[in-house]
């Protein structure tokens, strides 16, 4: 049963994006078309406060650690309310608009890791994916539903559309101010030292058991511990850091969402590529919790499998254009950003001692240097394939990418696991030669 507070949170997330993205994706026009900045300048804003909403995670968290979950939501809204209004003279006044899309982005910066850590505080880690899965669907829904509710308004009255957005999320952050204050978990860790020490203990046993090798601290004790060891203990995935693995996720997908637009309407329609939006939306929302339990008992390894093979398959039958490839290669794009996105959040929780929120902040981090590398790397591909006239060749490179990153990740992290085993072996070789001196 989800207590008020999560009630009021999952309905806050779904009026934040919707108030969101009833702007922010419109941004682009309104920066090029009103204010006649130049496509490059417009992309370099766009990039640097996508950087700064991912990124800034980081900082959310510390705040979060400083003040407080509640107290920094309530920062948070406050800066992105401030944000929205600014737009309203920002219409006649290009710095003040990209000071407001800036002040957006430090809000929804501060606001996520403290949304999702007040969210599954005090939870167990059989609530987790459950709660992780329904926040997901509620800012789905409304960056679903967000463009389409203010296409009449954006370019025909943007005033009262801003000073609208603004006044949603005034009253979302009087809201906040209900509810009631909730210790980030590491807090309640804090006064348990037998839980704390106990911690200790596996992480140390983990250390050994992947340092010699060693089967048995990977597959036993693997359904009692939701530490650092891990939520399976699956001996190869205990070493897979989700924070890269992340990047590259987010790295392969930001692909998909930043040239879908430029790929799919020139090749069927804008009404085309507009449904395809909306039922990728539909089965994200849908989806994601009915599948969220069986992605928490899933191993880590078999759900990178999965999640980035669904993507290198997506972005390859994308290359084949038409209907049916568009349509078929965004439901496994879907399917891979169901899997992905969610597992490594949990995993991430599971394997750290850390407040959730400073988790979630890094997570963020992750998200944000995936995404500029995309938009970096990939505006210089699509650019090259499109003068080539071979487009379709772009997602084949970008599909490639999906199976060799992860592999090549796995193949450090490995080498790096048998140079740490061999300095183990020399040091206790050395010991033990030393022992056996005469004295």
């Amino acid at each position: 049963m989800l207590t008020a507070p999560q009630v009021f949170l999952l309905g806050a997330s779904f009026l934040i994006t919707l108030g969101s993205f009833a702007v922010l994706p419109y941004m682009s026009v309104l920066l090029h078309e009103r204010f006649g900045l130049g496509l490059g300048v417009v992309g370099a804003v766009l990039a640097v406060a996508s950087l700064v909403q991912f990124s800034g995670g980081v900082v959310g968290a510390a705040l979060a650690a400083r003040i407080g979950l509640r107290a920094t939501m309530l920062v948070a809204l406050a800066v992105r309310t401030a944000g929205f209004a600014a737009f309203v003279p920002g219409l006649t006044r290009p710095l003040v608009a990209v000071g407001a899309l800036f002040l957006v982005s430090c809000g929804a910066a501060l606001y996520l890791p403290a949304n999702k850590a007040y969210l599954v505080a005090g939870c167990g880690p059989e609530r987790r994916p459950g709660l992780l899965a329904a926040s997901g669907s509620a800012f789905n829904a409304g960056i679903a539903l967000g463009p389409p509710a203010a296409a009449p308004f954006v370019l025909t009255s943007p005033a009262g559309l801003f000073t609208g957005v603004a006044v949603l999320f005034a009253l979302v952050g009087a809201g906040h101010l209900l509810l009631p204050w909730v210790a980030d978990e590491v807090e309640m860790a804090r006064g348990t030292e037998e839980a704390e020490g106990e911690g200790e203990d596996e992480g140390e046993e983990k250390r050994k058991g992947e340092l010699e090798g060693g089967e048995a601290s990977g597959s036993h004790g693997s359904h009692g511990s939701h530490g650092s060891h891990g939520r399976h203990g699956h001996p190869s995935a205990s070493a897979l850091p989700p924070f890269a693995f992340t990047v590259l996720a987010v790295y392969v997908f930001m692909f998909f969402q930043h040239y879908l637009a430029l790929y799919a309407v020139p090749r069927t329609s804008a009404a085309f590529y507009g449904f395809v939006l909306m039922g990728y939306a539909i089965l994200l929302v849908v989806a994601q919790p009915l599948s969220a339990r069986r992605l928490a008992a899933l191993p880590y390894a078999t759900a990178l499998r999965i999640g980035f093979g669904a993507m290198a398959v997506g972005t390859a039958v994308l290359a084949l254009g038409g209907r049916a490839g568009i349509a078929v290669g965004a439901v496994l794009l879907c399917l891979g950003e169901i899997v992905l996105f969610l597992k490594n959040d949990l995993e991430a929780l599971d394997r750290s001692a850390a407040p959730s929120a400073t988790v979630f902040g890094r997570q963020r981090l992750a998200a944000g240097l995936g995404a500029f590398a995309a938009a970096v790397v990939g505006g210089q591909l699509y650019g090259a394939a499109e003068r080539a006239s071979a487009v379709p060749v772009f997602w084949l490179l970008v599909s490639a990418q999906a199976v060799l990153l992860p592999l090549l990740l796995v193949v450090r992290v490995a080498g790096t696991r048998r140079r740490a085993r061999a300095r183990v072996r020399r040091r206790a070789g050395g010991e033990l030669v030393g022992a056996r001196r005469p004295r």
